[in-house]
């Protein structure tokens, strides 16, 4: 399908924004049938407003638990709560595992 660039207006502040042709290739890939409703500031704005962000930046830190890696006896810091049933390795060594665990199935 050809696409050429539409000018749409904003359905918040009301201002007019271009919708490219690389902006329509890509909402035609992930399957959007809906065109924007708001310009790039207003939806980073209605973003920020939620909450969410880009990336990962302005979200809180995550809890870090200290654990001994069950390979190597390094100390190590994982995001998750050990529940005890299972190994856990450093970065390092869950690296290597998890190299060696794909191509053994």
């Amino acid at each position: 399908m050809a696409y050429t660039e539409r000018t749409l207006s904003c359905r918040d502040c009301g201002r007019s924004f271009p919708f490219t042709v690389e902006e329509q290739e890509f909402f035609a890939q992930k399957g959007f049938t809906n065109d924007p409703v708001r310009c790039p500031e207003c939806r980073a704005a209605k973003r920020a407003e939620r909450g969410e962000s880009r990336g990962g930046y302005g979200r809180e830190p995550r809890e870090m638990f200290s654990v001994v890696c069950a390979r190597c006896g390094k100390d190590a810091q994982v995001p998750f709560q050990p529940r005890g049933d299972k190994p856990v390795y450093c970065s390092d060594c869950y690296s290597q595992e998890r190299g060696n665990d794909r191509y053994s199935r």
